[in-house]
């Protein structure tokens, strides 16, 4: 009988502890901006949904470290240091300059970005179909795809001479 008292104590006081250990377990992903979350709001939602539909729910099985730097760029090398302390597992890296200073803030953690230039002439990843390092991610190259865009509508419509775009 006082092998199962001591053997329930000793669950009793360990369970606070098994309990604080899960919540350390929890992943921890940076989510890197150079702008706000007001500005952002739409591709936070959804990075939620993207989330959500992997299994992960923020507060639930996953926690998210934001960084934002409010439009001043030369404060994101040091929100980046600050996400690297902090040891998350992932850097979300939502522009262009934020993956920049992810980039330049670690060589192991892993970063996936999203850009509007070319990664490669930004220096994000060595090639698009093999990116190396630990950056990878979406550049829509919007500037070079548009030019690309108009000239084969030039070459599918010759005598057309005004070409409208809705965005």
């Amino acid at each position: 009988m006082r092998r199962r008292v001591i053997a329930l104590a000793g669950c009793a006081a360990a369970w606070p502890l098994a309990v604080y250990a899960q919540q350390l377990a929890m992943p921890v992903i940076g989510y890197l901006g150079g702008s706000s979350p007001a500005y952002r709001g739409h591709l936070l939602t959804a990075f939620w949904r993207g989330l959500r539909e992997s299994g992960y729910v923020e507060g639930e099985n996953v926690t998210i470290e934001y960084r934002w730097a409010q439009d001043q760029y030369d404060r994101l090398p040091d929100l980046s240091a600050d996400l690297v302390r902090r040891h998350v597992l992932v850097i979300a890296a939502t522009d262009t300059p934020s993956a920049i200073a992810a980039k330049a803030a670690t060589t192991t953690l892993p970063i996936v970005f999203a850009s509007g230039a070319d990664p490669i002439k930004e220096g994000l990843v060595t090639s698009l179909n093999r990116p190396g390092g630990n950056v990878t991610g979406v550049g829509f190259m919007s500037g070079e795809l548009g030019a690309k865009q108009l000239g084969l509508l030039q070459r599918l419509l010759p005598g057309a001479v005004r070409f409208a775009v809705l965005v």
